[in-house]
């Protein structure tokens, strides 16, 4: 998984609440089991028309977000089903911070084990942000998660994470490389089950 730690990107504000995974990723992209190629197709819904056309308004169609790698929304992002595949078409667009005033505890939880940063910001402080990258959509704003700080001009906004999943974001650590720092016990446990037990490996 890759590592986050400082970025500094060009964040899109998107003015919504209840954001639910449907319109981040709509039922008929949920055919495939990889991670990549969603990108596509996230938000589609809001940013195309029926005929394939993209719907000039939206705001990752306009040309200052178009390389947005953070996207600021509004409270209970992330709501609806639990599908995976929600993080996975918003990290494979390039998105790889979300900042909201709430998220749905799956989709929040998604995010981590898929190298996104989720971050929790008071309202008033949401609403800063998102008016700032309006007003200057060229300036990027600074996620810093060695600090947990949110940087934008003058604003600097403070913000709590769990410290396990710092961690993990931290040393690109998903659950598979969480099990394999103790690659060197599953080893010797193995060695010692093909003396014991030599009938499970034949």
């Amino acid at each position: 998984m890759q590592k986050f730690n400082v970025l500094t990107a060009i964040a899109a504000p998107l003015p919504m609440v209840n954001v639910d995974t449907d319109m981040i990723i709509p039922k008929q992209f949920l055919r495939t089991i990889k991670r990549t190629g969603l990108g596509k197709s996230l938000f589609f819904e809001m940013r195309f028309n029926a005929d394939g056309s993209e719907k000039p308004d939206f705001v990752l169609n306009k040309p200052a977000y178009r390389n947005a790698q953070i996207l600021i929304s509004d409270e209970n992002f992330g709501c609806g089903s639990s599908r995976e595949h929600a993080p996975w078409a918003l990290n494979d667009f390039g998105i790889r911070a979300v900042i909201a005033p709430s998220f749905a505890d799956i989709f929040h939880g998604n995010c981590f084990k898929n190298g996104m940063t989720p971050i929790v910001l008071p309202k008033d402080q949401v609403q800063q942000l998102m008016q700032r990258t309006s007003d200057y959509p060229d300036q990027p704003i600074t996620v810093d998660l060695e600090k947990q700080e949110v940087r934008a001009g003058n604003l600097v906004f403070a913000f709590e994470i769990d410290a396990f999943r710092r961690h993990c974001l931290l040393n690109g650590l998903d659950d598979i490389g969480l099990t394999l720092q103790h690659k060197d016990d599953i080893d010797g446990y193995e060695a010692q089950l093909k003396q014991t037990q030599p009938w499970q490996f034949t």
